[in-house]
């Protein structure tokens, strides 16, 4: 049983999209970022950052006591090698699926966050920042375009955690003000992705646990306001 702490986010759906695909029986325990609970201490004890999705596998492959996990590309690799799922067994191929998996965890999701940002929650506009992380998450779909213009139906060959990793990162694009017809391949790739079964489950989940997806004024002092003193707190 894996206990998957969890809110509606990208980087929390990615964890969902593996359990749903691989069949691996879970808990969800709603975390609400929105409204603080992230830092409650139940909660940083398994994940220090305070910051969703973290999990607890409660029958961990050396028979110890329940392994927490954070972060949500360690849980997706922790989770592949569990299973021996969703990443290929070969050393390139491996290599392959963890550089984009790694690419996504350093690139791609932390500038289209930053997109969000400016474009989304920003009290007031600031022109320098939104065409910069616009234009750099545009250089990002334009890696991954390319990248999928060979051929292959996925990142790494089959699907694998590279494709999970991604995914969550590419839904919200027209917020990113990215338009799909500009990456053909990259919208294939997604569109095939989007018809999985698995990531239906996932996203009616979501759907299921956070009913008002609105970020409201006391949310943003949440999200955004905070600095050391909250780790030292």
């Amino acid at each position: 049983m894996i206990d998957l702490y969890y809110w509606t986010t990208p980087n929390g759906h990615k964890i969902t999209l593996f359990l749903e695909e691989s069949g691996l029986p879970y808990r969800v325990h709603s975390v609400n970022i929105g409204r603080g609970e992230q830092f409650a201490p139940d909660f940083l004890r398994i994940a220090p950052n305070n910051r969703i999705p973290a999990i607890v596998d409660q029958a961990p492959a050396d028979g110890g006591a329940p392994l927490s996990v954070f972060e949500s590309g360690a849980i997706l690799l922790y989770l592949a090698d569990k299973t021996g799922r969703f990443i290929p067994q070969d050393l390139r191929g491996r290599n392959e699926a963890l550089q984009w998996l790694f690419w996504q965890m350093g690139g791609l999701g932390p500038m289209a966050g930053q997109n969000h940002h400016f474009t989304q929650y920003a009290p007031e506009p600031v022109p320098y920042a939104i065409d910069r992380y616009v234009k750099e998450t545009a250089r990002l779909y334009g890696v991954l375009d390319k990248h999928l213009a060979d051929g292959r139906d996925y990142i790494a060959g089959d699907y694998s955690i590279a494709d999970m990793a991604c995914y969550p990162w590419i839904v919200p694009h027209e917020r990113q003000r990215q338009d799909l017809a500009d990456f053909p391949h990259l919208r294939a790739w997604f569109e095939r992705i989007q018809a999985r079964p698995a990531t239906g489950r996932a996203y009616a989940l979501a759907q299921a646990i956070n009913t008002a997806p609105t970020v409201d004024e006391a949310a943003k002092k949440i999200l955004f306001g905070q600095d050391a003193g909250t780790v030292r707190r």
